[in-house]
């Protein structure tokens, strides 16, 4: 004997119904709404787009067996639901609602005769799931001092900043960055003075910062962008080109290509902030239109769609910037109701992207603000413009979202920079 298990299915003919190497297992993921079994296959059922109905064989013999996998974990959000298909389940009859609901969920079931019908010889969740690896690096880059500049300083595990790189291509201010392909991170659009840009620079995973790619979206300033789902994307949203405000939105793919304009959805307005929450969502919040600053957020699903507005709780400001915390929460920190009006204020994001209201204060008052994440569950916040001029400090965030005082910072003090995350190491 080989010591090897092999789960062929037999009927109560003792003809093998499945393939002599085990059970035959569909080759192609079930992602549709309805399906109809067969037995003696196993099937991998996708719900993350909706619930799926299975219709299982009308005319069942002793021994029959099907086997489903939640292929996504997503049975908790979208259920497997059984349809007995005249015959029992359980001993129940098929007028009996049969759902499957938990994440991580296979089922077995063997078919025993008329009076109990379909069993499950099996119904487990699986529930140790890999880890993803987490964001330990961070980089801001660009700004304005007296003039657009095109340096970069990198954030180690530790949040420590680094000395001034000179970047390639296109200096820019005003412009947003995230994080994209799990260890990546992008910047794009900004302006250099009075002409809005559509470029996007990629940035790899040791921190480099690669050429512009042009002609990404409508030219615009002022934007943010967040990471969302589990595969790396992400979505810059809102802006402004004089003299109009934008919706819209362009999502970036997990190869970082930035997709054409989508119609936005929520208030048009600039200089607002972003952070990521929960598992693979994002929010974007306050901001200033053409009437004034506002106090508003927006929730990006993991499909990357932007819901509608959502009336915010906290200081209606511009010029700030937002940062993930503690693995699943985020805070938006800083800003004020104007160029020269600065803030220290804080808002907490829960885990389901709850907006807390106004909170520490922390450090030196400022506006346009830079933030990236670092260390797998904290964030720093540096950079902007203060009542003297451009600073060049920083304020750690630790994994409990407290936001340390100042730290002397390094490299060159300006605003309206972007920063993101990057690096598994």
């Amino acid at each position: 004997m080989s010591g090897k298990i092999v789960n062929n299915v037999f009927r109560a003919s003792g003809v093998i119904a499945a393939t002599p190497g085990g059970l035959d297992w569909s080759t192609a993921v079930v992602t549709g709404s309805t399906l109809s079994a067969s037995a003696g296959k196993g099937y991998f059922i996708n719900t993350t787009s909706n619930a799926c109905t299975v219709t299982l064989p009308s005319s069942a013999e002793i021994g029959d067996q099907i086997v489903f996998a939640d292929y996504a974990r997503t049975w908790s959000t979208n259920n497997l639901i059984i349809d007995s298909n005249g015959n029992n389940f359980q001993g129940d009859p098929d007028t009996y609602t049969v759902d499957y609901s938990t994440a991580g969920q296979s089922l077995n079931i063997v078919y025993s005769d008329a009076t109990k019908g379909w069993l499950p010889v099996s119904d487990d969740a699986v529930a140790d799931v890999g880890v993803a690896p987490s964001i330990q690096r961070g980089i801001f880059a660009f700004g304005f001092t007296s003039a657009v500049v095109g340096v970069s300083n990198l954030v180690n595990t530790s949040g420590v900043i680094a000395a001034d790189v000179s970047a390639v291509d296109t200096n820019g201010r005003s412009l947003a960055g995230s994080n994209y392909g799990g260890d990546k991170a992008i910047f794009a659009f900004g302006r250099t003075g009075t002409p809005a840009l559509n470029v996007s620079r990629l940035v790899n995973n040791s921190g480099v910062i690669g050429n512009d790619v042009t002609g990404v979206g409508t030219i615009r300033y002022g934007c943010q962008a967040v990471s969302y789902g589990s595969s790396g994307q992400a979505v810059f949203a809102y802006g402004n080109a004089d003299p109009n405000f934008y919706s819209m939105s362009n999502k970036v793919s997990s190869s970082g290509v930035v997709a054409s304009d989508t119609t936005g959805v929520g208030t048009a307005r600039q200089e607002l902030g972003a952070t990521e929450f929960g598992d693979g969502l994002g929010i974007f919040a306050y901001g200033v239109t053409a009437e004034g600053n506002v106090s508003l957020s927006n929730k990006v699903n993991t499909s990357g769609v932007i819901a509608s507005d959502v009336t915010g709780v906290g200081t209606a400001r511009q010029g700030l910037d937002g940062v993930s915390y503690g693995g699943d929460k985020g805070i938006f920190a800083y800003a004020g109701s104007s160029a020269t009006d600065f803030g220290t204020v804080t808002n907490r994001v829960s885990n389901t992207g709850v907006i807390a209201s106004d909170g520490q204060t922390a450090g030196t008052t400022r506006y346009a603000n830079m933030a990236a994440p670092f260390g797998g569950d904290q964030g720093i916040f540096a950079y902007g413009n203060g009542s003297g001029g451009r600073i060049s400090l920083s304020n750690k965030v630790s994994n409990a979202g407290i936001v340390a005082s100042d730290v002397s910072g390094v490299g060159t003090a300006r605003m309206q920079g972007a920063g993101a995350g990057y690096g598994y190491s």
